[in-house]
């Protein structure tokens, strides 16, 4: 039980001494089928008791009602007890913070800040938690489930990061200066090795958890304003039309492998992301009034309506696996740490010795397929659902060949326009004389 003794003075200086402790039981009366029981807290000052739900299963068995602890050595007691230290900081902190904030400190004020009611967040990692708790929901719906990893990994690297360089469970948003980004730059980079992509990308995330901050009105001004990250050269994302060709025609006797092939090829025509591919219906797959065929969809990721046009390659393959498909879907997808497996084992039978990811088929189709072939920029923006278009101009890092091509073009107008004037040896020496 933690008990701590307060002064505080009200407008007629009298001076109240209030009685705060913190203690915790199991509630024996609701147990769950597998034996453990919910952990109960109980916070009392003065006369006043409030009590709340930790969020912790507890076994009976194990647990100490006179310490408010599990007993043994095993990893669950030890993470357990733990979770009830950190509790029980946050309770204390919450105290001391009511109380010099409004002067005055209630039993259910406490209770209320523990729980998250009516409490913006005042703490770096709170926000954040409750910033991927909020993005967690979305998933499914807007967001794809592999883009909250990385959210999350960053909250346990600041948190790590708190713990070594600061000594802190949290950090007070209001506390938060240029200093502490840079630090946690250097951190990243020197004592976890991380590439400047990475390094990148885990900036970007801290920065728009402090933005949310901002926009609760927690901050005031951006502390981070004046941070530059340092940033990575932009590899080529896209294959070389070599590559492609090469991919697209080596001979491939497994099923499994041409399979993969192909809804790469597909994806390298049509932009569709893997995501995309799984949601690809026959409800998406429309017929123009001048017979070609559509593509319409929604993206997962942004939600924008994408309209591609299906071309030749692609409709040989949806021919292909017609009688394969399962109910009104047009592919059966494989998970995608087995595409990535026969993607390399494709690449090793290519003779392409650099990593093929999935994703690089919707940079082909950015760059190879589009950009390089004349499309417009808007209009592929259009096609690969993007949010901005700035997001398009990543590809349009145009290829050699491309560049070739243009300048090929430019010669070929200006030898056709222009012309220099013919002069005869007469008037050229009658000019020189001169």
């Amino acid at each position: 039980m933690n008990t701590n003794n307060h002064t505080n003075k009200n407008n007629h200086a009298n001076t109240v001494y209030s009685t705060f402790a913190v203690l915790f039981y199991i509630n024996r009366q609701k147990i769950k089928k597998n034996g453990m029981c919910p952990l109960m807290g109980r916070i009392s000052i003065n006369a006043e008791v409030a009590q709340f739900s930790a969020g912790i299963d507890i076994d009976p068995s194990l647990w100490d009602a006179k310490a408010y602890r599990m007993t043994g050595k095993s990893r669950h007691a030890g993470e357990t007890n733990y979770q009830i230290e950190k509790l029980t900081d946050r309770i204390n902190r919450y105290y001391k913070q009511i109380l010099d904030e409004q002067g005055y400190i209630t039993a259910e004020l406490v209770k209320n800040a523990v729980s998250g009611i009516g409490r913006k967040k005042e703490n770096l990692l709170e926000l954040f938690h409750e910033h991927n708790e909020e993005y967690a929901k979305q998933i499914g719906v807007t967001r794809s489930k592999g883009s909250i990893k990385a959210y999350e990994a960053v909250a346990k690297q600041v948190e790590r990061f708190l713990h070594i360089h600061y000594g802190m469970e949290d950090i007070p948003l209001r506390q938060l200066e240029l200093s502490f980004i840079e630090k946690f730059d250097s951190y990243l980079r020197i004592e976890q090795g991380f590439t400047a992509h990475t390094i990148s990308t885990y900036t970007i995330i801290l920065r728009k958890i402090v933005r949310r901050a901002i926009s609760q009105g927690m901050l005031h001004k951006n502390p981070f304003a004046a941070y530059i990250p340092e940033q990575p050269p932009r590899k080529r994302r896209h294959m070389t039309l070599e590559e492609l060709e090469k991919f697209m025609n080596v001979p491939v006797a497994s099923k499994c492998l041409c399979y993969t092939r192909d809804m790469f090829v597909f994806a390298t025509f049509t932009g569709l992301s893997y995501a995309d591919m799984c949601n690809l219906s026959e409800e998406n797959i429309h017929k123009g009034r001048n017979g070609s065929f559509w593509i319409d969809i929604n993206r997962q990721k942004t939600g924008i309506r994408c309209n591609i046009p299906l071309l030749d390659i692609p409709l040989q393959i949806m021919e292909k696996y017609k009688a394969e498909r399962n109910g009104n879907k047009i592919f059966k997808m494989p998970s995608p740490s087995c595409v990535q497996v026969n993607l390399n084992k494709v690449a090793k039978l290519c003779g392409i010795e650099k990593r093929i990811t999935y994703h690089q088929s919707r940079h082909n189709f950015g760059t190879l397929i589009t950009l390089s072939r004349g499309v417009p920029l808007e209009t592929v923006s259009q096609m690969m659902g993007h949010k901005c278009i700035r997001t398009t101009q990543i590809y349009a890092k145009l290829t050699r060949q491309k560049v070739n091509e243009d300048v090929k073009k430019i010669s070929d107008r200006i030898d056709r326009k222009y012309k220099l004037p013919v002069q005869s040896g007469s008037r050229m020496k009658k000019n020189n004389a001169k």
